[in-house]
């Protein structure tokens, strides 16, 4: 019985592997990043324990605590805050955009720029009323800790694009600037 039932799902499996693959889909995979030793400087507990749960998990790399121990030290600054979105008839709030910034630099121990300084830039809209003012904060600081997860997940991608930590000058990462033109992909 238990046979027949695999042997009905077993079709039904395979095709949805098959589905996703030929829709491109992958999983994420192993980073191989250029240094084994990352030393995070000026990060937030939340965001450094984020780094460090994704840098070991899919890498052979470590974060270590110590610059001294680092092949690389990764320089962090985030700035949180709201702006007002929009407002109703009588001038009080109704939307709220979340505005989340990461500032990073990425340099090696000899103090050589390896990645130079560049920003990410996330925002969210939340509406807002007075009536429920403490789920709103609360609503926030999801909004929040989202953009930071999703700032970790790129700045992952941005470190996995250093090949080596003795770049040429043509090789070292240029920056990244909200609302600037990217830099033409590698080659």
């Amino acid at each position: 019985m238990i046979r027949r039932s695999f042997l009905r799902l077993f079709p039904l499996v395979a095709g949805g592997a098959l589905v996703l693959s030929a829709c491109g889909f992958q999983l994420r995979g192993e980073h191989n990043f250029a240094f084994k030793r990352l030393a995070v400087v000026g990060a937030p507990p939340s965001f450094n324990g984020r780094l460090t749960r994704m840098v070991e998990g899919g890498s052979d790399s470590v974060v270590v605590e110590s610059t001294a121990n680092a092949d690389a030290v990764l320089h962090v600054t985030e700035t949180r805050n709201f702006s007002t979105l929009t407002l109703n008839s009588f001038g009080s709030v109704e939307e709220y955009q979340i505005n989340y910034w990461l500032n990073y630099t990425l340099v090696g121990k000899d103090g050589t720029v390896l990645i130079q300084p560049s920003t990410i830039a996330l925002n969210r809209a939340m509406t807002y009323s007075d009536q429920f003012s403490t789920a709103k904060s609360q609503e926030a600081e999801l909004l929040f800790t989202d953009m930071q997860n999703d700032a970790v997940d790129q700045l992952m991608r941005r470190l996995a694009v250093l090949k080596t930590l003795n770049p040429t000058p043509d090789q070292v990462v240029p920056g990244v600037s909200p609302r600037a033109p990217l830099p033409p992909p590698p080659l």
